[in-house]
């Protein structure tokens, strides 16, 4: 494991701008590795994966047995799930994306729930539409599945608009400074009939592929609004489609990612989509700056990394 006392701990970042915005940072030696490229001859102890190309840094760690530790700029790492060698630690970006992910998955129920979408198509016509009393969030009964720190995040900026908001995670658990307990993914089945806006903020996992299926959503009750910002597999899209029209869709995440123009989730009935860009915001690159510079400071001083998976 890199951060032995006294060493120099040697770091591949993606390009330049990187090691140039992170500056001087005491134990730490960096350099530029892009792993669609062949790898230096320095024998790097961590490597920086490239922002949404994680795959590709796993797959380049094999020219590169000196690495250590992987370190992801993303919270989800099923991408490369698998894909690490053996004796490679992998740390990933924990709490980086919270406030954009939570950010977007507001405004994606707001925009759904208040038919801003529907406001949007009737302003490419010049039409005065008749949007009043749309469903809101005030008061709505919200069943959030997935409450790590980006649930979390999502159900503190729901509370703030007066929803209702009962959480699910794998496991039941005493609640905190925002819900009064967590469920747990147990008593879902008993939750759906009660629950108008179901938000899923879940990582993808052999467990949770699919995990809103038809079943789930044939619970839920008519003009539902699911929220997916979590991992698209996650939500059967085969299932989404045949509920489409019964119940509301906002996706910021789709199974399959990119979704294929001709692709009938486009085109179905209330379904309102993202290009998967819930962490996406200009507050990324200040954040991972920070994430980095803590993780390496760690290091350079012989310290074990943070966020390991």
């Amino acid at each position: 494991m890199p951060g032995t006392v006294g060493v120099m701990v040697l770091v591949s970042l993606p390009d330049q701008s990187w090691i140039d915005d992170l500056g001087p940072i005491d134990g730490v030696e960096m350099l530029v590795w892009d792993p669609r490229e062949d790898p230096p001859d320095d024998d790097i102890e961590v490597m920086v994966a490239p922002y949404l190309d994680e795959g590709q840094a796993a797959a380049a760690l094999a020219e590169k047995p000196s690495v250590r530790l992987l370190q992801l700029l993303t919270a989800g790492y099923d991408s490369v799930a698998g894909r690490v060698p053996e004796g490679v630690a992998l740390a990933n970006a924990r709490g980086l994306h919270d406030t954009a992910t939570a950010e977007l998955a507001l405004g994606l129920i707001i925009a759904a729930q208040r038919r801003i979408d529907d406001a949007v198509r009737h302003q490419a016509t010049g039409e005065w539409a008749d949007l009043t009393f749309a469903p809101g969030l005030a008061d709505r009964q919200v069943t959030l599945v997935g409450y790590g720190s980006v649930g979390a995040a999502v159900v503190r900026r729901l509370l703030a608009c007066e929803a209702d908001v009962t959480a699910v995670a794998s496991r039941a658990r005493d609640g905190d400074d925002l819900v009064d307990q967590v469920h747990g993914i147990d008593e879902l089945p008993d939750l759906l009939p009660g629950t108008e806006i179901l938000v899923v903020v879940t990582p993808l996992t052999e467990h949770t592929r699919h995990l809103v299926d038809d079943e789930t959503l044939a619970a839920l009750p008519d003009d539902a609004l699911v929220v997916n910002v979590g991992r698209g597999p996650v939500l059967d899209t085969d299932a989404a489609l045949r509920h489409a029209g019964r119940l509301r869709f906002a996706l910021d995440v789709t199974d399959p990612e990119p979704l294929p123009p001709e692709h009938p989730l486009w085109s179905a009935p209330g379904v309102l989509i993202t290009p998967h860009v819930g962490g996406a915001s200009q507050a990324f690159r200040p954040r991972a700056l920070a994430l980095l510079r803590e993780q390496l400071t760690r290091l350079g001083r012989g310290e074990g990394p943070l966020h390991l998976v």
